[in-house]
């Protein structure tokens, strides 16, 4: 029996690591027929020889089932398939951790395509698609897809940092949600906390899907928006709490120390800034999702970066911060950095 080597409780890591290979995104169909497959079937195995249900040749059914054995997210027993535990949590559609909308949106034509200019942005230290690639203007239909595909990579981290700031505990509040995309971290916060009020800044048609997710979550008459760059548009100020997920990675240390320095002024005394980001070691080398995403933003973005802790200390405290701490979110790639304004 083939199985992959994996710890006590399922991770996205090996998913994660596949999305981010170019190479891997013939593989990603596959992955979505094996979902269709099991489902179809109301059970989740499958034999390479049962034609009927794929309409696929039995040799062509096997050998992409055999591969997707040896990358680990199947199993193979006495010539029948199944789901590996970390397939079923996130690549069946069913389950509420699926992750194949993700899966999608990194392996779709726009991201594939930049990685074709490699070489080009390796010689620039930068990408060079020509539109989309300076974060700081819209892209309305690259931003609006990602908002609409990536929602449900949330669900662990949302948990965590809502944990983190005890929005549980219903203490009153005022969240600031930057670049807010599908708004998940910002309605987390609302649901787990019915005196949190949020205000979630993004372009104006992105917004329009956070908003949708307001509407769905219950929590729309507490969520108010904020169009405009979080470079340039009014934040308001007095914010409990700022949220920042997923933003940093995409701007030059100058670019990121602008940028908080307007979280700073946002934020009451004693306020929180909360960063979610890919955070590799001081070797850049490890750990391994974390580290190998700088290479996703060399070849998307114009300046971006996979920062190290070290990095975010300097340049948060450079923007005034008293101190940043940094918090491992479980079972996930990324981490969490808590950044205080003096009171």
């Amino acid at each position: 029996m083939a199985t992959p080597a994996t710890g006590n409780r399922p991770t996205p890591e090996r998913i994660f690591q596949y999305a981010e290979c170019v190479s891997g995104n013939g593989s990603t169909e596959g992955r979505n027929r094996i979902g269709r497959v099991q489902r179809h079937r109301g059970r989740r195995e499958y034999r390479g020889d049962d034609r009927r249900k794929t309409g696929a040749a039995e040799k062509g059914v096997r050998v992409l089932c055999d591969y997707m054995t040896i990358q680990g997210f199947l199993t193979k027993e006495n010539g029948r398939y199944a789901l590996t535990q970390e397939s079923a949590l996130f690549l069946d559609r069913k389950s509420p951790a699926c992750l194949a909308s993700m899966v999608g949106f990194l392996g779709g034509e726009e991201l594939r395509d930049n990685f074709e200019f490699l070489t080009q942005a390796v010689r620039k230290g930068g990408s060079v698609w020509s539109e989309g690639s300076d974060n700081t203007k819209p892209n309305d239909e690259f931003w609006v897809a990602f908002a609409r595909s990536m929602a449900p990579l949330t669900v662990p981290s949302a948990e965590f940092i809502g944990g983190l700031i005890r929005a549980q505990e219903g203490q009153p509040m005022k969240v600031l949600d930057i670049a807010a995309g599908h708004g998940m971290y910002g309605i987390s916060i609302a649901r787990k906390n019915p005196n949190a009020e949020v205000a979630a800044l993004d372009w104006p048609n992105v917004l329009q899907v956070a908003q949708e997710n307001a509407k769905k979550f219950g929590v729309a008459d507490r969520y108010s928006v904020r169009p405009g760059s979080a470079f340039e548009a009014e934040m308001g100020t007095g914010y409990d709490y700022a949220l920042l997920t997923n933003i940093f990675h995409h701007f030059d240390t100058a670019g990121c120390e602008t940028l908080m320095r307007r979280v700073h002024a946002a934020l009451k005394p004693g306020g929180k800034a909360i960063t979610l980001e890919f955070v590799p070691n001081d070797d850049r080398v490890s750990p391994p999702t974390a580290a190998a995403f700088s290479l996703i933003m060399l070849a998307n973005t114009d300046s971006g970066d996979a920062y190290t802790f070290s990095e975010y200390e300097k340049m948060f405290r450079n923007a005034g911060f008293a101190k940043s701490t940094l918090h491992p979110v479980p079972e996930m790639p990324q981490q969490v950095i808590v950044s205080e304004k003096s009171a």
